[in-house]
């Protein structure tokens, strides 16, 4: 397989989670679409490393600090989103436009 469809492949996935944090309501759906643009980005550093092998294996290393990163926005989203529906009985995010509980 060569670069260029591993490069489609991540711009496909960071574009349809784009798509998905600009379209849709619920929160967690939104968290849901900022994995999916994380694991784009891993795509592409995992192939960048791959195919630039005698350079530094940076891109793999890089892979893992974004799925640590990735980790904890789930840890800390998810129980902010469950605050919020145990407040407002809802998790839409065009009701949280002021922040009050």
């Amino acid at each position: 397989m060569t670069i260029v469809q591993f490069l489609v492949l991540g711009a496909a996935m960071f574009s349809f989670g784009v798509y998905g944090v600009l379209t849709r309501r619920n929160a967690v759906l939104v968290l849901l679409s900022v994995e999916l643009m994380l694991a784009a980005v891993n795509i592409n550093l995992v192939a960048f490393d791959r195919f630039l092998a005698d350079q530094l294996a940076g891109g793999q290393v890089f892979a893992l600090f974004v799925i640590a990163v990735a980790a904890a926005e789930v840890g800390i989203g998810l129980a902010i989103v469950l605050l919020i529906f145990r407040n407002r009985r809802n998790a839409n995010v065009d009701d949280l436009d002021l922040m009050k509980l």
